[in-house]
């Protein structure tokens, strides 16, 4: 059972960092849904790819992975609360797709909480 279980950290992390190198493989198709109060959206989408993908090499990794649990559930609250809540308020012709990727992010962030509480393995830096 236990065998099986481990299979978290990698069923977790993989999608992850794909999700980030997204990031840099589509930056001009994402760069539209950064909103325009944001300047530069290709450095914030490039920062954020960054982050997704040294969160996922960390998990992977087992060093520095609590840490990087919880800066990875920071980045994809922020997601929320600055991408998708917005496009869900603005009820447009895409609300069934904002409000999908608000909740996909906010869960998410709720198992990147989970991973630095139950499963980190290198818990020298954050409590």
């Amino acid at each position: 059972m236990n065998s099986f279980l481990s299979l978290g950290r990698w069923f977790f992390a993989i999608p992850i960092a794909v999700f980030g190198s997204f990031h840099f493989m589509n930056a001009s198709q994402m760069a539209p849904m950064i909103p325009n109060y944001l300047p530069a959206p290709m450095v914030w989408l490039f920062i954020a790819g960054a982050g997704l993908v040294a969160a996922a090499v960390a998990i992977l990794l087992g060093k520095y992975d609590k840490l990087a649990a919880v800066l990875l559930s920071v980045e994809l609250l922020l997601f929320v609360l600055l991408l998708h809540l917005p496009a869900v308020m603005d009820r447009g012709d895409n609300l069934q797709l904002a409000t999908a990727n608000l909740f996909k992010d906010l869960c998410l962030s709720g198992a990147a909480m989970l991973y630095a509480t139950y499963a980190a393995k290198d818990r020298s830096v954050v409590g």
